[in-house]
């Protein structure tokens, strides 16, 4: 019997933040996954591993969380005014399907480093020491990201003492600017509020009724008081993690968050949208200690936050949903302005389970109506292995 041989592919193995993924040139695919659709997906599903019912993904690139099954799709621009356009799949672990549904705001962090080492940036742009400004066009919510590149002697630099909860070793630091962040969600009517109340009553059957902030600013995201859920907003991931039950429940705040924010019509049809909406828990500041065994001092941070990520918590807080934190503590009356103290601010310090994070945020109020015009944090990014990737080449 015939087997078919193994193809390989140029890719890049990054870090981005608290995730990491393979980053693939849209012009080195293989032509039938060069546009979207199922050719695309079983590629990358391939290239990650899944589906695995073992949950491991040892046969691929995957790291068996969320953090670690994504890939990146980067080509030059098609946009006169930006540089690079890219395209994130989140890529389940156990099921054969990638989430195009929302951005990553970790992996954003490496876009800017990967589109000037693999030559998707005119060279001019580029100075010889200093910072490159790269214009990123986020495919998946039509949105731009500004990415401040740290550059000497030409080429991107990735050590430094910036230092990232979540991450073990320092690197440099990359500024990110995520502009007009509301996204276009189907349904949506690109309103940062879909509902348009700034707390509502969300009612999940079986579960209970919570006050929730519905906001679609990052990523569409539901935030609940932990105390309304039993929690103290200091939990670990193995608290939430291990335990089936809140699991379920989450699942089903989730469910039903999405479908009064008109991301879906129909609960059902959560199942094939595991990206979004996030669901997070937040509280008033408290001490704790992190996942790292760091102590958090309550007079360090404004708040606690908690969110899940494809089912389960996340170790660290995804970018996109650090955005939606800062917009919505940017304005009064939202959850998690409330647990931040109440009042204006446009920047916030949150404790999560690796540790601390300052998210800023330009919200103002025009006509009645809540607009963002940025948010900004600070990341990092490093190449972790580059070459190519292989697959059986009757994968897709």
């Amino acid at each position: 019997m015939a087997h078919a041989p193994q193809i390989k592919i140029p890719a890049t193995y990054m870090r981005g933040g608290t995730s990491k993924g393979v980053f693939l040139r849209l012009q080195d695919l293989p032509e039938p996954a060069q546009t979207p659709g199922p050719a695309r997906d079983a590629l990358l599903l391939r290239v990650i591993g899944s589906p695995d019912p073992y949950g491991k993904q040892i046969d691929g690139m995957g790291g068996a969380t969320s953090s670690t099954s994504k890939t990146v799709i980067l080509c030059k621009s098609t946009r006169a005014d930006h540089d690079v356009d890219y395209l994130f799949g989140q890529v389940a672990i156990d099921q054969p399907f990638v989430d195009w549904s929302g951005n990553c705001g970790n992996l954003s962090a490496a876009v800017g480093s990967f589109a000037i080492a693999n030559g998707l940036l005119d060279p001019a742009r580029i100075p010889r020491n200093g910072v490159a400004v790269v214009r990123i066009w986020q495919a998946n919510i039509g949105k731009t990201i500004v990415a401040h590149v740290p550059i000497v002697e030409g080429e991107v630099q990735e050590t430094g003492d910036f230092e990232l909860d979540g991450v073990t070793f320092p690197a440099a630091e990359v500024q990110l600017e995520f502009l007009d962040p509301v996204a276009d969600e189907e349904g949506a009517g690109g309103a940062m509020f879909p509902t348009g109340n700034l707390v509502d009553d969300l009612q999940v059957p079986g579960v209970g009724t919570f006050k929730a902030t519905l906001i679609n600013a990052g990523i569409p995201t539901v935030f609940i008081d932990a105390a309304a859920l039993g929690y103290s907003g200091t939990e670990l991931q193995e608290a939430i993690n291990g335990d089936a039950l809140a699991l379920q429940r989450f699942e089903a705040i989730r469910a039903h968050g999405a479908v009064r924010m008109g991301l879906i019509e129909h609960i059902d049809q959560a199942a094939g949208r595991q990206h979004t909406p996030k669901v997070a828990f937040v509280a008033p500041p408290s001490d704790y200690t992190a996942s790292s065994g760091k102590v958090v001092n309550a007079s360090d941070i404004d708040l606690l936050v908690r969110a899940l990520s494809m089912g389960k918590l996340h170790h660290a807080m995804m970018g996109t949903a650090a955005v939606a934190i800062g917009t919505a503590a940017a304005i009064p009356g939202t959850l998690v302005n409330l647990a931040a103290g109440g009042g204006e601010r446009s920047a916030v310090r949150f404790g999560h389970p690796s540790g601390t994070l300052r998210v800023g945020a330009e919200a103002r109020q025009v006509d009645g109506q809540w607009t963002v015009t940025k948010a900004i944090m600070s990341r990092s990014a490093r190449v972790l292995m580059e070459g190519w990737v292989r697959i059986p080449q009757d994968s897709f």
